[in-house]
């Protein structure tokens, strides 16, 4: 079996399909986004959305170019569909996110908030010609002409598919915080305090009741950003 698979029973716990039925299941193209945090397009039409009943028909309705990924044409069936990226398929608009079990959802969203996603800055660079390179959690890269006010581990709006950026969120006393690991995953909570150690150990950010590495805080806006609970 080709490097394309792996084993349903080695697949990530944060998807949410049955481990027992077959022995391979596809795995995501190289992405920006962790094994963990996104699905491949064949599985999102075939067992999430049950729009294909096999890997053939996800094909030809990736091949009618209305299927659309962060607002650009997708066709490739092992694109990685992760974390905060927006899916569009026809007329409808989907979200991705973690629940409170870890399992990776896409969640309707209005139209208005398909043209917007947020993301984590998870590191920063400077390249030839002093300019600053923000490194976002899904793998894409945006350039800034100066050192900005822009810090690891602050979030930042981009618009669809232009990617300018819209808004700043930085990580901050009071600021919100979408939780995407640790015991408390796809829950909110208001940040009080971030450490900073001075060594090996990740940094670390204080809650009212708990606290968590710094890695598993994405700062949002408001809670409404996202699609946190299924529409009734």
């Amino acid at each position: 079996m080709s490097s394309s698979h792996i084993k349903r029973l080695m697949m990530p716990r944060s998807w949410p399909l049955p481990r027992k039925t077959s022995v391979w299941v596809q795995k995501p193209n190289p992405c920006g986004h962790s094994l963990e945090n996104c699905m491949p397009m064949t599985l999102i039409l075939r067992d999430i959305m049950g729009l294909a009943h096999t890997k053939r028909e996800a094909k030809r309705i990736l091949h009618s170019r209305k299927i659309m990924v962060d607002g650009k044409i997708e066709t490739d069936p092992g694109r990685g569909v992760g974390l905060m990226d927006v899916l569009t398929i026809g007329d409808d608009n989907y979200r991705c996110i973690l629940d409170t079990n870890g399992k990776l959802r896409y969640r309707p969203i209005t139209k208005k908030s398909a043209d917007s996603k947020i993301c984590r800055i998870t590191g920063k660079s400077t390249i030839k010609g002093g300019i600053t390179q923000l490194h976002l959690h899904d793998g894409r890269n945006i350039l800034l002409e100066s050192d900005s006010v822009y810090k690891t581990g602050d979030s930042i709006v981009i618009s669809l598919p232009d990617q300018k950026i819209k808004s700043h969120l930085p990580i901050k006393e009071g600021a919100l915080a979408y939780l995407t690991g640790g015991s408390h995953i796809g829950e909110t909570a208001q940040v009080r305090e971030t450490i900073v150690k001075r060594s090996s150990k990740a940094n670390e950010t204080i809650f009212d009741d708990f606290g968590t590495v710094s890695e598993y805080v994405f700062v949002i806006g408001k809670e409404k950003d996202l699609p946190l609970e299924d529409e009734k």
